[in-house]
């Protein structure tokens, strides 16, 4: 219909043929395709009109590219992707025929960064058929197959109608080929050709290659019947033009009537043809006539090597001619060009050192700035430490001691002022005040040693009892009216082990004391276990009074840290208590576990075994 369309547009207009007056025409009445076809078929025209092999001129060539540039234009701007891409498929058989395989190679590359831009299955799918086409043309099977599994792959994927209504029996012929001849994967993939064979072309040429397959694998009536069927097709020579001499070169070779004199003859056949006689021969005990095929194999590559570089040199060479012209008129304005250049690399290398040394230098200063702002901090954060270490000692020694010089007044009063009884009371207040200073002091003391790294340790043999009712011993005179204290050891037998008694002792002790200040009223349980956690020795501290959150479970052995301040202490107890039994290799914490009231704190002392 659009080819009368346009003879009726040429006959209306008969001066239109070498003006703008047709496709004028197709646009007046609306017709897009025809304009589109309208220059579709100038190229095609000019492109088919010089032989393929011919030498071409630069005028030609550059003839052919402006009309490509024409057609693939219209065809864009009026919706035809199938003309766009067929613009570029004219201009490549063009330059391919016409031996400019370098510009060939060029072409194929834009052309699949324009699908890929579009998003075009059609156009990625045309340019990788056309690349295994160029390749395989060339006998370059190895840089085919990537592009034959892309191409297969891109067909697999596609929903795109125009790809799926193409054959892809050809593209599995082709990677058939890909692989050493005899392997499984020939045969599965003319297996999957033949599955996927829609044409007439796509059976004949995958009866062609089952011919070989069966001659190689001695299956003369297999090779009888294809041989039969593909040279009683005229098409034969389309398929391969030297098809017909391949399978009759065959059939002598299985018949025993092969002659060395035909290897000449060969020549003319593709290098993949020739490898399979070659092939077959050896498998019919040709030895010889093997070895010459491979010979003639071998030289054949080299010629067609040699061929394709020197196409590709050509092409190169004249390029280079064309631009020497341009090189020379160019050169002058490249001189001044390279000389502006300099001028402004130096300006910019000057501006970038500039630069460079401004950045440094604030980057100097500001990491000046951030250790001068830590340094300041830390000085802040210990003065702001130091501080509320003395207000809280302040206050921790002057109640000890107020309560001992009150007391130690009212003992200094005349005889007969005081009964007994009161006197043994105020005495009792004064030694428990003593002691508690006496425990403050200890804090401070203990926590100046382990800065300094004074803090000794003294391994014997312990008593893992004797030690838990020492500190019970220790400490029971702190325990506020109506609470109870008391040891429950998980194993009743004694236990030995080696640690230091005497720190594992002012741990518990601390421990017990904690739990006396903040228990009113209830119970204190120290516990034993050798169970609970396996390797140490564990005590526990359970109270039932006021507790400790989860969230300060940690916090609390920070120094100087205390949740209540109107209970006595310096916060001091429970970081070294941790600090100590680190020290024996042990761990102090808060058991966040504990759910019923009041609060459980764990010892875990390393058993190290008494011999």
């Amino acid at each position: 219909m659009y080819a009368l369309i346009l003879a009726l547009l040429a006959t209306a207009f008969p001066a239109a043929a070498q003006s703008h007056a047709l496709p004028q025409a197709a646009q007046e009445t609306g017709d897009k395709k025809a304009e589109t076809l309208y220059y579709i078929e100038r190229l095609k025209d000019a492109a088919q009109s010089i032989p393929a092999g011919a030498l071409t001129t630069d005028a030609q060539d550059q003839e052919i590219v402006r009309l490509h540039e024409q057609a693939k234009e219209v065809a864009d701007k009026n919706g035809f992707p199938q003309y766009f891409y067929y613009s570029y498929e004219l201009l490549l058989s063009y330059l391919f025929d016409h031996g400019k395989t370098l510009r060939t190679m060029e072409l194929l590359q834009e052309l699949q960064a324009v699908a890929r831009k579009k998003n075009d299955a059609y156009g990625l799918w045309m340019s990788q058929r056309f690349m295994v086409a160029l390749y395989v043309s060339q006998g370059d099977y190895i840089n085919a197959k990537p592009y034959i599994l892309k191409a297969i792959q891109t067909y697999q994927e596609t929903k795109d109608p125009v790809v799926r209504s193409q054959s892809v029996a050809r593209l599995y012929c082709d990677l058939s080929d890909t692989y050493v001849i005899g392997v499984d994967s020939v045969k599965i993939n003319i297996d999957k050709a033949v599955k996927a064979a829609s044409t007439h072309l796509d059976s004949l040429r995958c009866s062609y290659h089952l011919a070989k397959i069966a001659a190689y694998e001695k299956r003369r009536n297999d090779f009888d019947r294809y041989r039969d069927y593909c040279l009683g097709d005229s098409l034969i020579t389309s398929i391969s033009p030297t098809a017909p001499l391949v399978l009759k070169t065959l059939d002598t070779i299985i018949e025993g009537t092969f002659d060395a004199k035909s290897i000449s003859d060969l020549s003319v056949a593709r290098a993949r043809e020739i490898k399979y006689i070659a092939n077959v021969a050896e498998k019919y005990n040709y030895k010889e006539q093997g070895f010459e095929i491979e010979r003639l194999l071998v030289v054949k590559f080299e010629r067609q090597m040699a061929q394709t570089n020197r196409s590709k040199i050509a092409e190169m060479d004249a390029r280079l001619g064309n631009t020497a012209l341009q090189g020379e008129l160019a050169s002058e304005k490249e001189h001044v060009q390279k000389v502006t250049r300099l001028v402004l690399f130096l300006a910019i290398a000057i501006l970038v050192a500039i630069i460079t040394f401004l950045i440094v230098h604030m980057i100097v200063l500001n990491r000046h700035n951030r250790k001068l702002r830590e340094a300041n901090r830390k000085v802040r954060l210990a003065d702001e430490a130091k501080t509320r270490f003395i207000q809280n000692m302040s206050h921790e020694v002057r109640t000890p001691l107020n309560a001992i010089v009150g007391f130690s007044q009212l003992l200094s009063l005349p005889d007969g002022s005081l009964t007994p009884e009161e006197k043994d009371e105020f005495s009792a207040h004064i030694v428990n005040n003593t002691k508690m200073l006496t425990m403050l002091l200890d804090d401070i003391l203990n926590a100046s040693a382990m800065d300094r790294g004074n803090y000794n340790l003294t391994f014997e043999t312990s008593e893992k009892d004797f030690i838990a009712q020492q500190a019970i011993s220790s400490s029971e005179h702190r325990l506020q009216p109506g609470v109870s204290l008391s040891y429950v050891p998980e194993e009743n037998e004694p236990f030995k082990f080696i640690t230091d008694p005497r720190r594992v002792q002012q741990i518990l002790i601390n421990l017990i004391t904690n739990a006396c200040k903040h228990t009113s009223e209830g119970s204190i349980v120290v516990a034993s276990s050798l169970k609970e956690t396996p390797g140490f020795l564990t005590y526990s501290v359970t109270d039932t009074g006021t507790g400790v959150p989860p969230e300060d479970a940690e916090k609390i052995f920070e120094r100087f840290t205390k949740l209540n301040e109107h209970v006595q202490g310096t916060g001091l107890g429970l970081s070294i208590c941790r600090d100590i039994a680190q020290r024996l290799g042990g761990k102090v914490f808060l058991d966040t576990t504990h759910t019923s009231k009041g609060s459980r704190f764990v010892l875990t002392i390393p058993i190290k075994q008494d011999q």
